[in-house]
């Protein structure tokens, strides 16, 4: 078996076709070209022509993780979910996976930290919510205690606060906006006090 043809791929830059024999066999990235140095006119074996159309569908599933991390950052149980739902083998997923986080794609103390600041800046909430959410994206409890603590930005009292401040107009009502900050995970207590005290402030 010989390698006669590798032409670019029309719908996807950066992968080339490769045709064995006259005959569309698989495709490869650019790097997966170099790497593998195929060209045209290589002798192929069974077990180099397997080993080829091994590396074709880790490439590809490799191609769509990273499009995925791309848009914004995921934790590795994201990552094995996306892989499940695409039914990938397992052994595929482990390579992917590896393989970002050996280039640092896939981090989840650097996903976790990236949620809060997110999280913070653009819909605050409070300290159980956060630590529901984290656990959902499956990071461990140490790695989330951790990261909150660390986390400079998060001050449950002023965040409360700001929350009373903001929201006050959209529920003006002070029942609906109790009912709107007890589901971002903030306590009875608190929320009653944080309202009590715009109130004051505002008289």
């Amino acid at each position: 078996m010989t390698i006669t043809a590798l032409k670019p791929a029309v719908k996807t830059p950066g992968r080339w076709n490769i045709f064995v024999d006259g005959v569309y066999s698989f495709s490869l990235s650019d790097d997966q070209v170099l790497q593998a140095k195929v060209k045209v006119g290589l002798e192929l074996t069974e077990e180099t022509l397997a080993a080829l159309k091994d590396e074709s569908i880790l490439g590809k599933a490799y191609a769509r993780a990273l499009d995925l991390i791309l848009r914004r950052w995921r934790s590795r149980r994201e990552l094995e979910e996306y892989a499940r739902r695409k039914e990938w083998a397992e052994a595929i997923t482990s390579q992917v996976i590896a393989r970002l986080e050996a280039r640092g794609y896939v981090n989840d103390q650097r996903f976790a930290e990236s949620w809060v600041r997110s999280r913070n800046a653009v819909k605050p909430t409070s300290r159980r919510k956060l630590e529901l959410e984290l656990r959902q994206k499956g990071i461990a409890a140490e790695l989330i205690q951790q990261v909150l603590s660390d986390s400079g930005e998060h001050n449950e009292s002023s965040m409360l606060h700001r929350l009373v401040v903001k929201k006050k107009k959209r529920y003006p009502d002070d029942q609906k906006l109790m009912a709107y900050l007890a589901r971002q995970g903030f306590s009875f207590d608190d929320i009653k006090q944080a309202i009590k005290e715009e109130v004051s402030s505002s008289e």
